[in-house]
C-alpha cells in the first residue's frame, strides 16, 4: 500500500476520508481497500457500529468504482 506521510494526511480534505474526524483515509483505490479490510476488523472487534462501518463501505466502494 501506499503510504500518506503526515503532511500528504493533513493536506488531503476532510471528503478524502471514509469517516467524521479524519478516519480511514481513502484518497485513492489502494487507500479504499485497505479501509475495507480495516473496517471489516474493527467492526468485528466491536470498535466500529454497524452504521459507521455502512459508511466506510459504501465511501470506499464509490472510490473503487470511479478507478
Amino acid at each position: 500500500m501506499s503510504r500518506l506521510t503526515a503532511a500528504e494526511r493533513n493536506a488531503l480534505p476532510d471528503s478524502a476520508f471514509a469517516l467524521p474526524g479524519r478516519r480511514y483515509p481513502i484518497p485513492d483505490a489502494t487507500h479504499a481497500r485497505d479501509a475495507l479490510a480495516r473496517a471489516s476488523e474493527m467492526l468485528h472487534r466491536g470498535d466500529l457500529t454497524q452504521q459507521e462501518y455502512d459508511t466506510v463501505v459504501a465511501r470506499a466502494h464509490a472510490v473503487l468504482e470511479e478507478e
